[in-house]
């Protein structure tokens, strides 16, 4: 976690709200989690849930609910001529509870419900129960909302429910992005142009009326968008639509440079040994595009895995400034994963030599 000025919030990158989420989360306490639009709070959630042992997400957007879907709808009981509440059926019961270890019940959207939701779902997260329901015992509940400041629809929570939680805020972060990008087959345009722009992962200015801005959320459209063959003009109108305008052109001028670089597996197998100085941004491209192949071949054990990365060092200390030698080689061990072997690797001294002390200052930094 990093403490900035003291008149700002104390933030966390998503990597920082995991580990604390899921911490607090065997406390059982009510969490909040904040942060501006598309930074991914619904996509964590998911992560960490995937990531315990027999837990399942129910996930409800509190802000499409009315107060009668809190507590339920009344019902006359004739055996005992009463009037019950029959509870809403995305609430977890006893049934559900005993097929998993934990349930995490997520109240996304939480500050833009309407006061009477929020007062509703008090009790709910107060008391563990609203009307005669009462949550399992294995269930831990979980918000999340954005910032009053994000030009969004939000209502202020009463004070007494507001302190229930223990509160995270979340900031976008480009390592933490990078990883998560990596880990999600985000397209290598994508990854190239923000690894070299690093300001465009994230735009969202509160005060402008654009309609579209850059998040990790619109980001990843974009790269879904680039698995169709659409026509450039498509692609480019779709790309302004999630991103914005003026990145949507310095994207497509990024793509149209690295369209015209060597195919990263011409390189790997050695039949391409240089290239013509370019555009940086298309370079970066290029070099997660070597290290998206050289992981997938290692997943394939494929066999002659050292020489396709002894070819990746060689390229890149033929044709690449330090920077993006050193970019690379962080971007290939910390992102990418990849277990380079020196003694098999007979650029391993040269590359050792003349960058070894940038590396290891990239690594550590």
């Amino acid at each position: 976690m990093s403490t900035q000025q003291n008149t700002e919030a104390r933030t966390v990158t998503p990597n920082e709200a995991k580990v604390a989420l899921q911490h607090a989360m065997k406390k059982k306490r009510p969490l909040f989690l904040w942060g501006p639009p598309g930074i991914g709070k619904s996509d964590i959630m998911q992560q960490i849930t995937d990531g315990l042992e027999k837990a399942f997400l129910i996930d409800i957007r509190l802000s499409l609910w009315d107060p009668t879907d809190v507590k339920g709808m009344p019902y006359y009981a004739a055996n005992d001529n009463t009037m019950k509440w029959a509870p809403p059926v995305e609430l977890p019961d006893e049934a559900l509870a005993k097929k998993y270890k934990t349930i995490v019940l997520f109240l996304d959207e939480m500050n833009s419900a309407a006061p009477a939701v929020q007062a509703a779902a008090y009790q709910l997260i107060l008391n563990r129960r609203v009307g005669t329901y009462k949550l399992p015992d294995n269930v831990v509940i979980v918000a999340a909302g954005n910032r009053e400041t994000d030009k969004g629809v939000t209502y202020r929570m009463p004070a007494p429910l507001s302190n229930r939680f223990v509160h995270l805020e979340m900031r976008v972060d480009f390592e933490d992005w990078l990883q998560w990008a990596t880990e999600n087959k985000i397209h290598s345009d994508v990854v190239g142009y923000v690894s070299f722009a690093k300001q465009d992962l994230y735009d969202f200015d509160p005060k402008s009326s654009s309609r579209a801005f850059a998040t990790p959320r619109s980001w990843s459209f974009v790269s879904e968008l680039l698995d169709d063959d659409l026509p450039e003009n498509t692609l480019t109108d779709l790309v302004a639509g999630a991103v914005g305008e003026g990145l949507a052109v310095k994207f497509a001028a990024h793509r149209k440079v690295a369209s015209k670089l060597p195919n990263p597996t011409d390189i790997l197998s050695g039949k391409v040994k240089s290239m013509e100085a370019t555009d940086i941004s298309a370079m970066y491209s290029l070099t997660v595009s070597m290290c998206y192949e050289l992981q997938e071949a290692y997943k394939k054990k494929v066999q002659n895995w050292n020489k396709m990365a002894d070819n990746f060092f060689g390229f890149m200390m033929d044709n690449f400034d330090t920077e993006l030698v050193v970019m690379g080689t962080r971007v290939a061990i910390s992102t990418y994963k990849l277990p380079f072997s020196p003694k098999d690797l007979k650029n391993f001294d040269r590359f050792h030599n003349k960058y070894g002390k940038y590396v290891q200052a990239a690594m550590t930094s």
